[in-house]
Parts: structure tokens; C-alpha cells; sequence
């Protein structure tokens, strides 16, 4: 059949060629511009559209001519192979003729498909042999012919694409580069020395990159992200400007901390002791005199100030040894500070580093760590994930941009195929007619109409897909349609089990074989294991008789074309082989895949099927993105294995006493790979020690560089796109299915029944009544049940259907009925396509001004409040106009006149005294308690009521006063408390204070109060002094930042239960494979003596560590964090999730050798894998559905509120609009120059910019003294650096001075000047304090932190790089959003504090609880509530919480100065304690990271928009004022360019500009000078072209501006800029026309009259450069 004639598919001839040359040498004749850009869809790499119809072989690796018009002259042509992928080539230039036969042979080879597979091939197999150890004898040979393969690459390359640097010849790509030097490298070490083979073998793994070029989607991903590090480099610069700023404060405050020690002192005499002070250093080098706490490898660190660590007696402390951690963490040198600063950023093991520091110097600096750990690290990862987050979704943008455009070509080109192929079968149908009519068989071709050719097409494709034998075999043997009986036991089946009953029954039945897979522990009895066994056989019988049934009902062809129906019988297939296979040995673990039916809940759970549906979709888009962070992996842990691999095993000494490799090292693959994920993970400092042993810090730390930044920067991409795909997922994108709506119709009759019996038994006189109120709660409840998979526009229908069945009943509507409905839909005429949840609170209506908003309409509020019959309540008497405006506000003024006649028998009359005398007593109460003094007076008793809880710690005994005071305190409040309470009661009656949310956190709080006091009274209720903790609750209700950000947090976290379940769910697969894994495998046989566990040379199981002599300690010990049961695997698995003590499960699991076996080193190796797969699928995709989720909600909400921040109030709101104005103007007004020729000339002087760039410049060169210093330097250093801060402190006077001199008072004016004359009176100071009072009371280093604070100038809006600016921007704009959270956060910690130092304030110190973090003061309690909140080190302190056994503590031990005794912890309480508060910080400091981010993207949109806003209309009349200071309203023509590129955009017209400011035709007034309306509206209209407001827009401006100016000066424009410029040009052609004509004359001339030509001639040059300056003048 033959093809369609291809569309604008053309050969490459000679006579193409000479086009193209033609057309170039006549564009560079003329001056001729272009627009066109390429095109997307023709890029090379991509398949040719189909809009140029199909490919004749006779076109396939042929030059053909380029089909983008972009490329048309620019003498490229393109070569397409069998897949229709395009290739460019240049045609000339450093290349052989495309009509040359070899380079038309190297092009044929270069794109046949088998070419790039060959080369796919090699690299796959070289990668194989990259990551062994030890080559096998044929590997040099293999390695020979691949280096054989790859230069015959190059070689085809070259010649087939030509050497040159340009596009599209060879070294016009870097890949090309990267294969180039790979392979000539590989070269060169063949014959190079052997001290240099090493470097170039280095090299070559390199080659595994080859990879990303053989991949179009790698390589467009790679360009992806070299356009966010482009994005990226000002947040780089400020991150390392920031790290450095940190570390040259933390040299100042800490240099040689860490060498202090607690040194052993001998006492026999004083002479020894002086002697040994001053001239024995040996004696303080030996170790063995430091102190050691039990089981810590460095001695014990110490300090000099009160609160850092003290020594115990016997010792002094001393600066002395090296420092911790093999000297490698230390703040000696500004070289190990950055590193150390990196790693608090990176928050890699920051509790030790945290403890160092607190010991050495005190806990004061714990603000440092704080700073650095907290706000510093989440602020430059929010700007990591701001910027991230703006690339992301502009190539999503991007991605859908180009899929509208793509799609009607598509569908052009669709029906033009269809076309061509209609046509040409007709054709080849007449051919065949006519051939068949010549012999015997005549048909009309009329026969053959379109539906016969369509039917035809269809049957074709569709025999593609599966061969018609199949169709044939389906329809015997698969679709079972034998006899009457078959089909009527068939039906009967169908109605079984499509029945609602049968499905609940199903869901029950799977919701309790989970309940029985949880149950699954160690150790197990015989009778447990047995009903296990019986009950997985029950449900195993179930679950087949299910799928018989199905396949019954549907036959084998329908039920194997439902995916859920294929998963139900894979897992009856699992549990039928798991039968006979469990009894074998080895294949045990098969059991663990019964945690797949699990999953089969998602069958009747549209949430998880709506998250694996965009799951799988999301993962499908972003396939190339994975792929290229394993191959990234992969790269770093050959390369890890090549550069370190040799060197771990030669110096593994260095690292082990024992010489034996440790178990992170790379010195083969596996141990690579697991030192790179671990890298990846966040944990990598440890392993750089190590790394620093073996190979030194040059070659280490670019390696660990590369690792963490490259691969954060992947994980951060995928993490966001993944985000930005589980928060922009919508419910109705895929249908409920049957079965979930058999759920729900099973449940709905259910309900019916239930109702009816009830109605039976209670209420046998109202049946019709009732029956009506079942089918409205029936009809409710589905709503209900459904909103979740509903957009609101779906429920407004329903809200129709509610009124249809109650008109076509004949009933009047209920109006409990319409208020349910309206609960449900706030405003039925909203109409969004936004999924709400299921259940959502009504805890934004819990203020008592939005109360009466909960019920319908003004009739239902009445009729509810008939059948009130509370006398205190508001709703239940008569109330004044002025009590309604406190009670009722959202209450429709319509009702205020009826609302009063209603009264029932029980009310007190209006008339009656006594009415009367108490209503004036609530109008009082109420005075009361809304008056703002009333409201200040209670907010600061719930502060001092909350702070006094912070004194109550381990020395409360110890202070009597204090504790005297608290107890009559506590009396006091509690008073106070019942009296607010009692007030708000006879003000607002119970109904309304009781259905107040924060009222309600009032009266609990109240309880407590009350409890406390009982506790205190009688010994046997003195635990329930202990919840005293719940009063500092009360500062929620009493302070709206804090109402506002709780609101918040549950409208954005309320809804995502459902996905958080999913999560849980998955988590709960994982614990089940792991008790399956690894229940009783961690115990092991303890050595008493040292600690350590037995080898198993000597012991090998449980009963020979029994068997033992010394067996007194019970040398059998369980690891404390095991896989024993589902509940304690849950809480190994949030270790790993927070990647703390991970390690340590990780190494038991990868030692565990069975039940009751001896643990060995290393022994399963392969089960690090279950991590892994953990950490892959259990953590990273869980949690970017959660915060898509969240996110989902907070954009949702932030559209109720017009676009605003959900989590400031009201004042803040205009705050942050404030905050933007001054973040966006110009701070400071301009000093008027001085009169005085001295003033005026250092006013010009220090104006200048470059005085600015000389004070910047000193600023860095003080920064530099600074870091060149070190710990233990030369005395002579200290002195020359004395007198550099000497010298700087002049020069910052002489400034000081200088503008004093000529700004006078102004100087003071401006906050700036103010923090430098703060900075030049503190240096003076310090640099003279010494001098008096001596160093040791002042740090020589003050002076020099002081000056050094003057570096913040770079981030000076106005003076510095406009980058910080822009990223510094939305951090100010999220700062009151940030400050709330921040509020929420510290109430938080304090009552989790509080709650710590009830609990666990006598737990043994050991593990994580130490001098410094403890639970004995509020203070520590803090300190160890935020190293938690960073998810630092709170896997230590439960450990030691954990030590509740007679053989881990005491509990009979006494403690000084109280009466509690014991150091034992609770180990359920300390579970309940750190899980729940490790869930909340997350969920709140998730928030805070949503709110910068959502920020940069607002900041973002708006700048991409092609809309103006205010701030950019004050930005222009910034900039106009510095060109026009006498404020004329004008300015020349010739500064309108510049003026134009001092813009800021998007008004902004970069240079050169000139032309487009000459097209713009602006105005002209007498002089050359333009107007400043004119010029704005002209950049308005260029900005707004395509915006269809634009004309309004611009009317408003020039009214607004006529207003704002009422004496403008009238004008009359005398031309335009475009006039302009054609005189200019009109006037440079007439004047060389005239000057040509001048010099033919003068040839005609005789020459008698030559100097009278020369004169004129003189006259002309004179005209001519009158004509120039002239020209200059106009030009623009």
C-alpha cells in the first residue's frame, strides 16, 4: 500500500546548500533581525510529529533539509533514523562535505538505533565490572575491547559531526567532551608512569555518566537542574556568606574550648603540683590522668564558667590534649569551624557537638546553637525549597504549556492520517477490484463505504494488540455459558456476591486478618502460634471461596479484566503455595507476603486508591528523575570505591584497634553503596572521620562535598515534584467504585434497622414521624460519608435532591434536616471543584462571636430555643439591644424584634423586679468580663500562673520560701480562675459558654486547678498533682495569635486522616515483615566484664551464654529497640524515619542470625535492604503525600480568605502590608548637600559609592584577619593583630567623624548610621577595657566580633546585592506568620517540659541524659525538648527512660533534698511523651516551612503575572526622583535610556534599548524632555499589552495622577520620539547627499580657486560637526 506523500520532508541536495549560502550572504548584507526561536518539538533527541506524515525508507539516514524554520538558513540539516528521532548536523565549516560517502557513513552509523544500544550495552557491562573488586582473567581483555568500542565512538562522532566547538559539531556538546577526555585518559594510562595511573583509572568512571546522553529524558533532567543551580547561585553565596559569618563568631567564642579537661592533680605535696603546672607538659598529655565518664571514649570536657561542666573533686580543669572526636571537631581554626557550623546545618549528629560546647563554655551559648540549628538551617532549607519549588512548577507550567499546544497538531494530524490511509485504501481496494473483476469475481466498489474501511482499521489494530486465536480460546474455554442450570446457579452466585452484606462481611474479614497479622509476637506460646496458624487458614478459605464465587459470577474472562480481582487472586495463590512451602527450611520468610492483604483494603478505600493512582502516575512522569538519582548512586560508590577502597584496607589500622575493617568503609561495592545512601540519609560526619584517617582531608572532603550537595539537590527536586503532584490531586478523578458504595449502602441499612427497632421500642406514637427522620438521617449519613470523594458543586446537588424528596413526600422540611445540609455546605451557590474532607471541625466558629452561626435559619434558632430550659442561659430570657450586639453578632438583624416575645412558662417575666434585678446583674457580669482591663488582668494571671509551674523542679524542697509562695499561689489563681468561670457563666449562660471551644479548654483548665489543690491535701491523691502541666494550656484561649494558628493547624491537618491512615497503614506492613524478619533475632550474649558481646567462636546460642560460669548478670540481653512485636517495630521504624539510632537497629538486624542464636558480625548482610525499602517507600513517599495533602488544605483555605496568610490575625494582616511598603521603598529621605565647600566637599566624599565599596572592602579584609588565626598561635600574631583592630577602630572613627561633620543631627536619623556609632563606641571600649580590668574578664576577641558585626551592611537593602534582598524578602514578609508559630511552638515545649520534670527528673543519668540534658530543671528540660524538636538525639534519652529492670537502675535509691526515691524510668509514659511530641513539632515546623515557601511562590507569580502592582508604580517613582531631583515632572531625552534600565521589572528595559524606547513614540515638549505620565503610561501599556483591563487600567492611572497633581504644567508636545528619530535620519542622508555633492564639485574645480574650495571645505567639516552634536542631542 502505498504511503502519503510526506509534508515538508525534503532531501539535502547540493542545490539546498547553495540556497542557504545564498540567503546568508544576503542577510549579512542587509541588516535584517529575527525572531524565531527553535522549536520545542523539534529538538534533537525528539521524535518528528506526525504532522509530517510517515517516513519512506528512502528518507531513513539520509541528509534531509531542516524542517524548523528557525534552522531553515542556518546551514543545518537533519538525519532521521527507523524511530523517526531527529538528528542536526552542520553542513560547513571544520567539516567533510554532507555529500561526502564517509561522513554520510559515519552519520548512518551514528543513528541506527543499534549503534546507541551497543554503546548502551558496554556501559552497562562496564559498569558491572567497575564495581568489582577483584576482575576475573579475561577482564583486562574485556577491558580492552570496550576502550575499543568507545574510541570507535569518538572516531564516528568526529567525523560524522566535524571538530569544532559550535552547535552541533563535536565539541559543541559537553557529553561529547565527556566521552572525548574519558577515552583519551584511558589512553594515556596505558602508556603513562605508574605513579599516574592511578589518577587517569580514576577517571575512567566517569563512563558510567555516558549513561544520561543515551537517555534523552536523563539528559533533558540534567538541563532541568542546571537551571536551578543557576536560580540556586544567590542562595548559595548567601548560605556560604552566612556559614562564615557563624564561623568566625564561633572562633571568637570558642577557640580551644575543647582541649579543656578534667585533669587528675596530684595532692601529695605543693612543689609537685607547681612543678608539673609549669614545667612538666608530659604530665598533662597522658590520658590516663583525664577523667572518664563509664563507657565514653573521650574524657570528660569541662569549663570555667558556672554553668558549664565541673569537675569532679580530686581533678582541675584544664586546657590540655587534643580535641574530641580524633581532633577533628574543634573550633581552633576557621577550616574546622565551617565544617562544624556545616554539620549543625546539615543537623548530622548535632547533640554531641551540642553537649561539647555546653560542657566547655556554658549553657548559655545554647542561644548560638539555636540560632545556627533552628532558625538559620530552616531558613536557608526554605530557601533551598523556595527556589526548588518556583523551578518546579515553571516546568510544570512548562510541560502543560506544550501539551495545549501539541494537542490540536495532534489531533490535525490524526485526521489527516486518517485521511491518507482512507484514501490510499480506497486506491488499493479499486486495484484489487479491478484485477478480481478480469477473472471471475465482480463486486461494486460501492460495497465499500467509510464504515467499512473504519471497521477495518479497527479490526487491524486491535489484531496488534492480541492475535484472534486468543479471541477465539477467550470465548470457548473463558466465558462460561453451558446450560440453564450453569446460568441460573450463576445468577444466584452474582446476586451473593454483589450483595452490600457481602462486601462489609469481606472488609470485616480483612480488618481482622490484619488484627491477627498485628498479633504476632515474641516470644509466642504454642496455643498462640496454633490459633494463628488456624485463623491465616480461615481467611485463606475465605478469601478463595471470594475469588470462586467471582469468578462464577463473572466468568474468567470478566473477572481478569479487574485489577483488584488479579491482586485477590495472587494473594490466594500466595497463601495456597505458603501451605505446603512454610515446612521447608529457608523458605520461611514466604510468610512475609501476607502483609499484601493489607493492601486489599484500598478496594474499598477510594483515598488509597486515588494516592496510588496519582502515585503511580506521578512516578511514571518523574521515571527519569529516579533513574538519574540511582545512576548518581551508583557513580558515587564506584568512584567512593576507587578512591578509598585500596586505602581502607592499608591503613584500617588507623581506624581499628583490632585491625579490622569497621562496618563503613568502602572498600567494596556493597559497603560503598550503604556509605553513600547513609551519606544521603544525613548522616555522613562519622564516616568522614574515618574517611580523614585513611585518605586524608584533600581527597575526602570534595567527595563528601559532591555526595551531600548534588544528591540532596536531586532528592529535594523529586521530593517537591512529588509534593506538587499529591497536592494538586483532585477526589473526582477517578470513580467510586461498587464496592465502596456497597460499604456504604450495607451501612446505611444497618442504620435503618437500628432506628427502626429503636423507634419500636421508645417511640411506638410517632412512627410516621420517625420514618421520615431515618430516610433524611440515611440520605445525611451518605453525604456524609462521601464528602471526602466530592466537590462542593456534587453536594449542592444533593442539597436539590434533599428538597425534591421532601416536596414529593408531602411533608414540610425539617429543620434539622436543612440545618445538616447547610453544615455541610456553607454557601450553596459556591460551586468549587475543591476536594473537602470528611468531618472537617467547625473550629473556626469556636469563638463566642461566630457561636450562632452553627444553626440554619432565624426559625430553627427559634424553635431550638423553646425547648431550652436552662435559667442561666442567654437564650432563655428577654436581653437588651446592647446584650445582643455581645452575644449575637453573626445574628440577622431581621430577628432581633421577634426574638423577645417568645418565652415559655418557665421564664422569668420582663415586668417583674425580679426579672429585672437579675438581668441587670448578667448586664453587668458581661461589662465585666468584655471589658479590656478585665482581659488584660486575666491574660497576665494565666502568665503567672504558667511560669510559676517552671520553678516546681528537683530543688523545689530545697527552697522553702519559693515552695511556700507557689502553694499560696496556686490558691490564688485557682480563685481567680473559679471567678472568671462564675462570671462568664451568669454572662453568657451555659449553653453558649459550653459550646465554646476555648471556654471549654477554660473550664478543663479550671478542673485541674481544683484537682491539684485536692491532690496536695491528701496523700493518696498526690499523683494528681502531677497534671498540673495542663494549665499552661490556658494561654491558648487567651491570646488570638495563638487561637489563630491552632485553627489553622487543624483545618489544614483534620483533613488529611485519611492520607495520614494510608501512611499508618504502610507503616504497618513494614512492622509486620519486620517481626516476621527479625522477632527474637537481637538478643545476645553480654560479656559482664567489659560490655561487650561474646565472639561466636565462643558462644553461639542461647544456651551456652546460659551455661556460662558467670551468669549471675543475665548476659542475655534483647537489644531495647527490637521487632519483637508490631508495637515495639513501630517505634524502631520512627527511629529510622527520624534517622536516629537507626544505625544501631540496622547493624543488630544485618548481625541477627536466628531465634536464639548467637548474634555474629556481618552475618546477614542483605537484610540492610528492608531499611532501604523502608526508607524509599515507608518514608519518602508517605511523607511527600502528607505534605501534599497539607498543602492542599492550606491553599484551599488561603482561597476562602482572599489569598491572605492563614495564620496571622487580623492587625497582622495590615502589618504584613506595612512590612511589604518599607520592605519595598526607599527607607531614608536624602540629606540636603551643605553650604560649605569643606562640608560639601566630604559630604561628596562619603555620599560617594565608592567610599561604600572602600568600607566594604575594609570590612572583609577585618573578616580575613580573623580567619587566618588559629588556636595556639604565635604571641607575635596576637600582637600584630592588636594593632590591625587598632587600625580598623581609627578608620571606623574617621568615618563616624566624617559624617557627623556633614549630616549633623541627620545622622542620627537614619538606623544604620546608629548600629555603626553603636559598633565605633563598643570597639573603643573594648579595645581599652583589657587594659584595665585585664584579659581575662574580657575576650581579646570582643573587639573583633564588634567590628566584624558591620558585615551585615551587605545585606543593607539599599547598598547591597539586590539577590539578598530578594531572598531575604519573603522570610520578612512570613516573619509575623513565622512569630505566631513560633509562639505555639514554645507553649508546646513548655508544657512538655513541665511535664518531662514530673516524670522524668530522677531518671538515671546515662545514654542521652547527662549534666547537660536532663529533666531536672526547666532549663535542661528546655534544652532537651530542642534537640528533640530537631529530631536530635532523643533516641539516647529514651534509651535511658527505658532503664526501668532492678538490673538498669535503682529504684530505692535515695535522692538529696527530696523524698521521691528511684532513678528508674517509665518506659510507656516515655514512648507516649517522645512520639506525640516528636508529631507535633513535625506538623507545626512542616507549617512553618509551608508558609516561607508558599510565600517565594506568591512573590514569584506576581512577578511572572503581566500586571502591575502598587509597589511597582513607588519603585518607579523612586528611580524618577534620582533623574528628575528638582521635581519638574521631566526629564531629557537623553537619560531616558538610562532611565529606562534603572528600572526594577517588570517595568525594567534592559540596554540596549534605544529602539524600543523610539518605538514606543513617546511625547516630545519643547527642549527634548518628556513627560513623567508619559513615560509611565507607555511602560504600562508595553508591560499590559495582552491584558484586556488594559485601557481601564491606564485611565485610572492618568485621573489618578491629574488628582495627585492638580498644578501640573501644561504642555504642548512638539513632536515624538519617533518623529525625532526620522529627522535625525532624514538630516544624516540629506547631509552626506550634500557632502558627496561638494566633493564631486570640488574635482570640477581648477585650482586657482582651491582655497576657496578650502575655505567652504572648512565651512562643511564645521557644519558637519554642528550637524553631529545636533544629532547626538536628539539621539536616544
Amino acid at each position: 500500500m502505498a504511503s502519503p506523500e510526506p509534508k515538508g520532508l525534503v532531501p539535502f541536495t547540493r542545490e539546498s546548500l547553495e540556497v542557504m549560502e545564498q540567503h546568508n550572504a544576503k542577510k549579512h548584507s542587509e541588516e535584517h533581525k529575527e525572531d524565531l526561536k527553535p522549536n520545542t518539538d523539534l529538538e534533537v533527541g525528539k521524535e518528528l510529529p506526525f504532522v509530517y506524515g510517515n517516513l519512506p525508507r528512502a528518507m531513513v539516514s539520509e541528509p534531509l533539509e531542516d524542517v524548523d524554520p528557525y534552522y531553515k538558513n542556518k546551514m543545518t540539516f537533519i538525519v532521521l533514523n527507523k524511530k523517526r528521532t531527529i538528528f542536526r548536523f552542520n553542513a560547513t565549516w571544520c567539516t567533510l562535505s554532507p555529500f561526502n560517502s564517509v561522513r554520510r557513513t559515519t552519520i548512518k552509523i551514528l543513528v541506527h538505533p543499534f549503534f546507541r544500544l551497543l554503546i548502551l550495552i558496554s556501559i552497562l557491562i562496564d559498569c558491572i565490572f567497575m564495581s568489582m573488586t577483584d576482575l576475573p582473567k579475561w577482564g583486562p581483555a574485556l577491558q580492552n575491547t570496550l576502550l575499543g568500542i568507545y574510541t570507535f565512538e569518538v572516531l564516528v562522532k568526529l567525523i560524522a559531526r566535524g571538530i569544532w566547538a559550535g552547535s552541533f559539531y563535536f565539541f559543541g556538546d559537553p557529553w561529547n567532551w565527556l566521552d572525548f577526555s574519558v577515552t583519551l585518559f584511558e589512553h594515556i594510562s596505558r602508556y603513562s608512569p605508574p605513579n599516574f595511573i592511578s589518577i587517569f583509572r580514576i577517571t575512567r568512571n566517569l563512563r558510567i555518566l555516558k549513561i544520561i546522553p543515551l537517555n534523552q529524558g536523563l539528559k533533558s533532567f540534567v538541563g532541568i537542574l542546571m537551571h536551578c543551580l543557576k536560580k540556586l547561585t544567590g542562595v548559595i553565596i548567601l548560605t556560604l556568606f552566612f556559614l562564615s559569618i557563624f564561623s568566625l563568631i564561633g572562633m571568637g567564642l570558642f577557640m580551644g574550648n575543647l582541649k579543656h579537661k578534667c585533669l587528675r592533680w596530684p595532692q601529695e605535696n605543693e612543689t609537685e603540683t607547681l612543678h608539673n603546672r609549669t614545667e612538666n607538659p608530659y604530665y598533662i598529655r597522658e590520658t590516663e590522668n583525664f577523667y572518664y565518664l563509664e563507657g565514653e571514649r573521650y574524657a570528660l570536657l569541662c569549663g570555667n564558667r558556672t554553668d558549664a561542666g565541673q569537675c569532679p573533686e580530686g581533678y582541675v580543669c584544664v586546657k590540655a590534649g587534643v580535641n574530641p572526636d580524633y581532633g577533628y571537631t574543634n573550633f581552633d581554626s576557621f577550616g574546622w569551624t565551617l565544617l562544624a557550623l556545616f554539620r549543625l546545618m546539615m543537623q548530622d549528629y548535632p547533640e554531641a557537638l551540642y553537649h561539647q560546647i555546653l560542657y566547655a563554655s556554658g549553657k548559655v551559648y545554647m542561644i548560638f546553637f539555636v540560632v545556627i540549628s533552628f532558625w538559620f538551617a530552616f531558613y536557608m532549607a526554605s530557601l533551598f525549597l523556595g527556589i526548588l519549588a518556583i523551578s518546579c512548577e515553571e516546568e510544570k507550567q512548562r510541560a502543560a504549556e506544550s501539551a495545549k499546544k501539541i494537542e490540536p497538531e495532534l489531533q490535525q494530524a490524526l485526521t489527516e492520517l486518517q485521511e491518507g490511509n482512507k484514501a490510499a485504501e480506497t486506491k488499493t481496494t479499486e486495484i484489487e477490484m479491478k484485477k478480481r473483476s478480469s477473472t471471475s469475481m465482480i463486486t461494486s466498489l460501492d460495497m465499500l463505504d467509510d464504515t467499512t474501511i473504519r471497521h477495518k482499521e479497527e479490526l487491524r489494530k486491535s489484531r496488534k494488540r492480541c492475535p484472534f486465536c486468543w479471541y477465539r480460546f477467550a470465548k470457548t474455554f473463558l466465558i462460561w455459558n453451558c446450560s440453564p442450570c450453569w446460568l441460573k446457579l450463576k445468577e444466584f452466585v452474582h446476586m451473593i456476591i454483589m450483595d452490600p452484606f457481602t462486601d462489609l462481611f469481606l472488609t470485616i474479614c480483612i480488618i481482622l486478618n490484619i488484627h491477627f497479622l498485628a498479633l504476632e509476637h515474641y516470644p509466642m506460646s504454642l496455643e498462640t502460634n496454633n490459633i494463628l496458624n488456624i485463623e491465616n487458614q480461615v481467611f485463606i478459605g475465605i478469601f478463595t471461596a471470594e475469588m470462586i464465587f467471582k469468578i462464577i459470577a463473572m466468568h474468567p474472562y470478566g473477572y481478569f479484566q479487574v485489577g483488584w480481582n488479579i491482586y485477590d487472586s495472587l494473594i490466594v495463590f500466595h497463601g495456597l503455595v505458603e501451605l505446603y512451602v512454610t515446612h521447608f527450611h529457608g523458605l520461611a520468610v514466604f510468610r512475609s507476603f501476607r502483609v499484601l492483604r493489607i493492601f486489599k483494603l484500598g478496594r474499598y478505600w477510594p483515598t488509597f486508591k486515588i494516592l496510588m493512582l496519582t502515585l503511580g502516575n506521578s512516578m511514571m512522569a518523574l521515571k527519569d528523575l529516579v533513574l538519574l538519582l540511582f545512576t548518581f548512586i551508583f557513580f558515587s560508590a564506584v568512584l567512593g570505591l576507587k578512591l578509598f577502597g585500596s586505602n581502607y584496607k592499608i591503613y584500617v589500622c588507623n581506624i581499628d584497634e583490632d585491625c579490622q575493617l569497621p562496618r563503613w568503609h568502602m572498600h567494596d561495592f556493597l559497603h560503598s553503596f550503604l556509605n553513600v545512601f547513609r551519606i544521603l540519609c544525613g548522616e555522613w560526619i562519622e564516616t568522614l572521620w574515618d574517611c580523614f584517617k585513611v585518605a586524608g582531608q584533600f581527597s575526602c572532603i570534595p567527595f563528601y562535598m559532591m555526595v551531600i550537595l548534588v544528591g540532596n539537590l536531586l532528592i529535594l527536586y523529586l521530593f517537591l515534584a512529588l509534593v506538587s503532584s499529591f497536592s494538586s490531586y483532585k477526589a473526582t478523578t477517578t470513580e467510586e467504585n461498587d464496592e465502596a458504595k456497597n460499604l456504604q449502602r450495607a451501612m446505611a441499612r444497618i442504620k435503618k434497622g437500628i432506628n427502626y427497632v429503636l423507634s419500636k421500642i421508645l417511640c411506638k406514637n410517632q412512627n410516621v414521624l420517625e420514618e421520615t427522620m431515618d430516610n433524611v438521617s440515611d440520605i445525611y449519613v451518605y453525604v456524609k460519608e462521601n464528602i471526602s470523594d466530592h466537590t462542593l458543586s456534587e453536594l449542592s446537588n444533593t442539597q436539590d435532591f434533599l428538597k425534591d424528596k421532601d416536596k414529593s413526600s408531602g411533608t414540610e422540611k425539617n429543620t434539622m434536616t436543612e440545618n445538616g445540609s447547610q453544615s455541610l455546605i456553607p454557601s450553596p451557590s459556591v460551586s468549587e471543584t475543591v476536594p473537602i474532607a470528611s468531618e472537617e471541625s467547625d473550629i473556626e466558629n469556636l469563638d463566642n462571636k461566630e457561636i450562632q452561626s452553627k444553626s440554619g435559619d432565624g426559625s430553627s434558632k427559634e424553635k431550638v430555643k423553646q425547648f431550652s430550659s436552662s435559667e442561666c442561659s442567654t437564650v432563655d430570657i428577654a436581653i437588651s439591644e446592647e446584650e445582643e450586639m455581645v452575644y449575637e453578632r453573626g445574628k440577622p438583624k431581621r430577628l432581633k424584634n421577634g426574638y423577645g416575645r417568645r418565652s415559655s412558662s418557665a421564664q422569668i417575666s420582663r415586668d417583674s423586679k425580679k426579672g429585672k434585678m437579675w438581668q441587670n446583674i448578667r448586664k453587668t457580669c458581661c461589662k465585666i468580663v468584655e471589658n479590656s482591663c478585665f482581659k488584660c488582668f486575666i491574660g497576665l494571671v494565666t502568665l503567672l500562673s504558667t511560669g510559676a509551674l517552671a520553678f516546681e523542679d528537683i530543688y523545689i524542697d530545697q527552697r522553702k520560701t519559693i515552695k511556700i509562695l507557689l502553694e499560696y499561689a496556686d490558691m490564688i489563681f485557682t480563685y481567680i480562675f473559679i471567678l472568671e468561670m462564675l462570671l462568664k457563666w451568669m454572662a453568657y449562660g451555659f449553653k453558649a459558654y459550653f459550646t465554646n471551644g476555648w471556654y471549654q479548654l477554660d473550664f478543663m483548665v479550671v478542673i485541674v486547678f481544683c484537682t491539684s489543690l485536692i491532690g496536695k491535701s491528701r496523700e493518696e491523691l498526690k499523683p494528681l498533682i502531677s497534671i498540673k502541666f495542663l494549665r499552661a494550656l490556658r494561654v491558648l484561649s487567651q491570646f488570638e495569635r495563638m487561637k489563630v494558628v491552632v485553627r489553622a493547624l487543624v483545618k489544614t491537618t483534620l483533613p488529611t486522616l485519611n492520607v495520614f491512615l494510608v501512611c499508618l497503614m504502610i507503616w504497618l506492613a513494614f512492622s509486620i515483615i519486620g517481626v516476621h524478619l527479625f522477632a527474637g533475632t537481637f538478643y545476645e550474649c553480654i560479656d559482664p566484664t567489659s560490655g561487650e558481646r561474646f565472639p561466636v567462636s565462643e558462644v553461639m546460642n542461647r544456651s551456652q551464654c546460659e551455661s556460662l560460669v558467670f551468669n549471675e548478670s543475665m548476659p542475655w540481653e534483647n537489644a531495647k529497640l527490637n521487632f519483637d512485636n508490631v508495637g515495639i517495630s513501630f517505634l524502631s521504624l520512627l527511629q529510622v524515619a527520624t534517622f536516629n539510632g537507626w544505625i544501631t537497629i540496622m547493624n543488630s538486624a544485618v548481625d541477627s542470625v536466628g531465634v536464639d542464636m548467637q548474634p555474629n558480625f556481618e552475618d546477614n548482610i542483605y537484610m540492610c535492604c528492608y531499611f532501604i525499602d523502608f526508607i524509599i517507600i515507608g518514608l519518602f513517599l508517605p511523607l511527600s503525600m502528607l505534605i501534599g495533602a497539607i498543602i492542599a488544605n492550606f491553599n484551599k483555605h488561603k482561597v476562602k480568605l482572599g489569598g491572605s496568610n492563614i495564620f496571622i490575625t487580623v492587625k497582622q494582616k495590615k502589618q504584613y502590608h506595612a512590612l511589604k511598603k518599607l520592605m519595598c521603598e526607599v527607607s531614608q529621605k536624602p540629606v540636603p548637600r551643605p553650604e560649605n565647600k569643606f562640608q560639601g566637599f566630604v559630604f561628596d566624599l562619603v555620599t560617594n559609592q565608592v567610599f561604600d565599596v572602600i568600607i566594604m572592602v575594609l570590612i572583609f579584609f577585618q573578616a580575613i584577619t580573623i580567619m587566618i588565626q588559629s588556636d595556639e598561635q604565635n604571641p607575635k600574631i596576637d600582637i600584630a593583630l592588636y594593632w590591625i583592630n587598632s587600625v580598623f577602630v581609627i578608620l571606623y572613627t574617621g568615618e563616624c567623624v566624617l559624617k557627623l561633620v556633614v549630616f549633623h543631627y541627620n545622622y542620627f536619623t537614619n538606623g544604620w548610621n546608629l548600629f555603626d556609632f553603636m559598633v565605633v563606641v563598643f570597639s573603643i571600649t573594648g579595645l581599652f577595657l583589657p587594659l584595665m580590668v585585664g584579659y581575662y574578664l574580657v575576650p581579646p576577641s570582643l573587639v573583633q566580633l564588634i567590628l566584624l558585626s558591620r558585615i551585615i551592611h551587605i545585606l543593607r537593602p539599599e547598598k547591597g546585592p539586590k539577590v539578598f534582598h530578594d531572598l531575604l524578602l519573603p522570610l520578612m514578609l512570613s516573619l509575623p506568620a513565622l512569630l505566631n508559630i513560633s509562639l505555639l511552638i514554645f507553649l508546646i515545649m513548655f508544657v512538655y517540659a513541665i511535664f518531662g520534670m514530673y516524670n522524668f527528673a530522677y531518671v538515671k543519668k546515662e545514654a542521652g541524659i547527662n549534666d547537660m540534658s536532663n529533666f531536672e530543671t526547666f532549663g535542661s528540660s528546655m534544652l532537651c525538648l530542642f534537640q528533640v524538636t530537631v529530631f536530635a538525639g532523643w533516641d539516647e534519652m529514651l534509651n535511658a527512660i527505658f532503664n526501668s529492670k532492678w538490673s538498669d537502675c535503682d529504684p530505692d535509691k535515695i535522692n538529696p533534698g527530696t523524698q521521691v526515691r528511684g532513678d528508674c524510668g517509665n518506659p510507656f509514659v516515655g514512648i507516649v511523651y517522645f512520639v506525640s511530641y516528636i508529631l507535633i513539632s513535625w506538623l507545626i515546623i512542616v507549617n512553618m516551612y509551608i508558609v516561607v515557601v508558599m510565600e517565594f511562590l506568591n512573590i514569584a507569580s506576581k512577578k511572572k503575572a503581566k500586571t502591575l502592582s502598587k509597589d511597582d508604580f513607588r519603585k518607579f517613582f523612586q528611580v524618577w526622583k534620582r533623574f528628575d531631583p528638582d521635581r519638574t515632572q521631566y526629564i531629557d531625552s537623553s537619560k531616558l535610556s538610562d532611565f529606562a534600565a534603572a528600572l526594577d521589572p517588570p517595568l525594567l528595559m534592559a540596554k540596549p534599548n534605544k529602539g524600543q524606547i523610539v518605538a514606543m513614540d513617546l511625547p516630545m515638549a519643547v527642549g527634548d524632555r518628556i513627560h513623567c505620565l508619559d513615560i509611565l503610561l507607555a511602560l504600562t501599556k508595553r508591560v499590559m499589552s495582552k491584558d484586556v483591563s488594559m485601557e481601564k487600567v491606564l485611565s485610572e492611572m492618568e485621573s489618578g495622577f491629574t488628582l495627585a497633581n492638580p498644578f501640573k504644567i501644561t504642555y504642548e508636545p512638539i513632536t515624538t520620539t519617533l518623529k525625532r528619530k526620522q529627522e535625525v535620519v532624514s538630516a544624516t542622508i540629506i547631509q552626506r547627499a550634500y557632502k558627496s555633492y561638494r566633493l564631486r564639485q570640488n574635482d570640477k574645480k581648477t585650482s586657482d580657486i582651491r582655497m576657496i574650495d578650502g575655505d567652504v571645505e572648512v565651512q562643511a567639516i564645521k557644519e558637519d560637526s554642528y550637524f553631529d552634536k545636533t544629532e547626538g542631542k536628539s539621539t536616544i
